[in-house]
């Protein structure tokens, strides 16, 4: 007799037909020998190979695996419902775990990623994403709005200390970069003027120029620009390092509202601060533009003033009216961003430039939409 292989597989081709004897025992003590013996096959044996299991010893829920996965599902049924190869319980278990295989699907060829399947597939996954933020957000704002209404009925929960100290942070402070920046953009606005006006012989316009974009525009979108990178990114750090330290979950333990103890204070504060920086960027601006005027147009002072004393009020209510709406949003993001922190400084930094990315960005939008409206309504 001739035997391949070892004990618990061998390969007869000592008879006429050659036939595939499993032995031993075929349990989990001997897994990794009867994986090594299966390895060498090519699995499943071919439907005409003869198989003696006369001499199996012992079976369990492992060995029963492998030995479907040698004898292939159609086959290991077979041999479950043949009353004379295999006691009853081994018949059962191995019909049990054929049946079970057969309910695992196969795993499916990887498909072909062309580029533009990729891009859609990044473009989708962009917008589920953008979805996702704006739902978050409008929760937040909901959840902010209910609890400043709640808490305006209890002039004893009023977080006063806080709230100043808040004012102080977001707009004392941020007083001189504000006026500094918004001064250097008014003299780069009358300089553009100048040299485009004067050549059709109208740099009195100038002032007009500075006056307009100061009071809509550039006063209130500079300033909302610089809170969204100075104040957003403070706040979500702020809130974000105590997320990561857990003293949100111990405000919490100690019965208090974190959105009460800790948003609240900041949101109020940005009201307050965003419109009187605004205001000192309209007047910064147009100090700028006029300083400009005087030295390089032959504009006095008194003349400068003169002309912008003819600007319509509705444009400074224009811009002030603004000033609320983006105070609002960018306070509500950079303390949303700080509760999505995990609690590791890498997320503390990814959610401080994602409040910074989302509050310039919904600053831009709403500037952008509030033009067009005013523009159609003729404001």
């Amino acid at each position: 007799m001739n035997i391949a292989s070892t004990d618990l597989l061998q390969l007869d081709s000592s008879s006429a037909v050659p036939s595939l004897r499993i032995a031993g025992a075929w349990t989990l003590h001997n897994y990794a020998r009867l994986e090594q013996q299966l390895a060498s096959l090519a699995l499943p044996i071919a439907p005409s190979q003869a198989i003696d299991l006369q001499q199996l010893e012992a079976l369990d829920t492992a060995g029963a695996a492998l030995l479907v996965k040698l004898l292939g599902n159609s086959r290991s049924r077979q041999l479950s419902e043949q009353l004379d190869v295999l006691p009853a319980a081994r018949r059962a278990l191995l019909a049990t775990v054929s049946a079970a295989l057969e309910q695992i699907p196969g795993a499916a060829p990887p498909a072909k990623q062309h580029g533009l399947n990729l891009w859609l597939e990044q473009l989708g996954r962009g917008m589920e994403g953008f979805g996702q933020q704006l739902l978050a957000l409008l929760g937040f704002i909901g959840l902010i709005l209910a609890t400043l209404a709640r808490t305006l009925l209890q002039p004893s929960r009023w977080r006063v200390t806080a709230l100043f100290a808040q004012v102080q942070q977001t707009g004392l402070n941020a007083a001189p970069i504000v006026a500094l920046l918004t001064f250097l953009v008014g003299a780069v606005v009358a300089f553009l003027g100048a040299t485009v006006l004067s050549r059709f012989g109208a740099s009195i316009y100038t002032v007009m120029l500075v006056a307009f974009s100061f009071l809509r525009e550039f006063g209130v979108l500079l300033t909302a620009i610089l809170l969204a990178g100075r104040t957003a990114s403070a706040f979500t750090a702020q809130i974000g390092s105590m997320k990561a330290n857990e003293e949100i979950d111990a405000i919490r333990t100690l019965g208090l509202n974190p959105i009460e103890l800790l948003v609240l204070p900041r949101v109020l504060a940005l009201l307050i601060s965003l419109p009187l920086l605004t205001f000192v960027a309209m007047l910064s601006g147009i100090f700028g533009g006029a300083l400009v005027c005087t030295l390089t147009l032959d504009i006095s002072p008194a003349l400068f003033l003169s002309i912008l004393h003819d600007v319509p009020l509705k444009h400074f209510l224009v811009g002030m009216a603004k000033a609320p709406l983006f105070a609002f949003l960018i306070a509500a993001i950079g303390c949303l961003e700080g509760f999505k922190v995990s609690g590791s400084a890498a997320s503390v930094g990814a959610h401080t430039t994602s409040s910074v990315v989302q509050s310039i960005f919904v600053v831009i939008l709403l500037d952008a939409a509030a033009a067009l409206f005013c523009m159609e309504m003729g404001w």
